[in-house]
């Protein structure tokens, strides 16, 4: 048992992040239900999740049993009524009905006692709060891509949450080995709201013919920073930044500062949309 109250973590979403998740739950020692409705994704997340656990073994950052171990404490279903445990984390599209009607299912499957934590990155935990059967009980846990490798944590406090809850979930993070942050629910948190200008200054500068994507690029990762910010968009997806810039945008009243730029929306219309389709901001083998 890794935890008092938590033994069964059931993450919902089987993209990037849901496996990702669902990786580090059971590296941490937890018995893990991977849930997605398009079987072929939860097949992707398998492999995913084993060829990433087999990188860290051969970099001598886990044993050998401790992979099989994690793979073997995993499940994976696209049966809803299957998704029973003490805490779920959901990684689904950043969709606030989505995510609503999901809640209520997973509520009324297994009751008020239910621990639900949102991995959004920037849909308010209150107004997804107000729509659920048990507000209490909802909290926000941001993982950063990829989840595996960045050890920062969001821990989101609703209005509505129980503040028991939200120390169970930092708590939680630590026991994954990661960073936790409690903060308040805010649109974009901290990591999202304080990223907007990197991102929209940046495309402004480019938009406005004050400089080149790559000088912008360079000069930045001149700076410090890891990647510049139009390589950083490609790798996150621009469908997935631009979803992010417009929610927060229109949430803290479409301030001009941070509309999202045309730019970006441009190449989204394209369906450039970065690594993903093989050519965003710049174009990839």
């Amino acid at each position: 048992m890794a935890n008092n109250t938590i033994n069964t973590i059931v993450v919902c979403g089987a993209g990037t992040m849901g496996s990702g998740i669902a990786q580090v739950a059971a590296t941490a020692g937890f018995k893990v239900l991977q849930f997605d409705l398009n079987e072929s994704m939860l097949v992707k997340a398998a492999q995913s999740i084993e060829k990433s656990l087999l990188k860290f073994a051969e970099k001598g950052k886990l044993s050998k049993e401790a992979v099989e171990k994690a793979l073997s404490s995993i499940r994976y279903t696209s049966d809803i009524a299957e998704c029973k445990g003490e805490l779920v984390i959901e990684a689904i599209i950043e969709n606030r009905e989505a995510k609503v009607g999901l809640f209520n299912q997973l509520f009324t499957n297994n009751g008020s006692q239910l621990m639900i934590a949102s991995n959004t990155s920037s849909i308010s935990i209150d107004s997804i709060a107000e729509q659920v059967l048990f507000p209490s009980q909802l909290v926000g846990m941001h993982f950063f891509n990829p989840a595996p490798m960045m050890k920062l944590v969001e821990v989101i406090q609703g209005k509505y949450t129980n503040p028991v809850i939200v120390q169970q979930i930092a708590d939680l993070a630590l026991l994954m080995q990661k960073a936790p942050v409690i903060c308040k629910d805010s649109p974009g948190f901290i990591v999202n709201r304080v990223a907007r200008p990197y991102y929209l200054e940046s495309m402004h500068l480019v938009q406005n013919g004050i400089a080149t994507i790559e000088q912008v690029d360079a000069v930045l990762q001149a700076t410090g920073f890891k990647m510049g910010p139009f390589k950083l968009m490609d790798l996150i997806g621009l469908d997935i930044n631009y979803s992010v810039s417009t929610i927060v945008w229109e949430d803290l009243g479409k301030p001009p500062r941070l509309k999202p730029a045309a730019i970006q929306k441009d190449k989204i219309d394209q369906g450039l949309l970065g690594v993903k389709t093989k050519k965003g901001f710049y174009q990839y083998d």
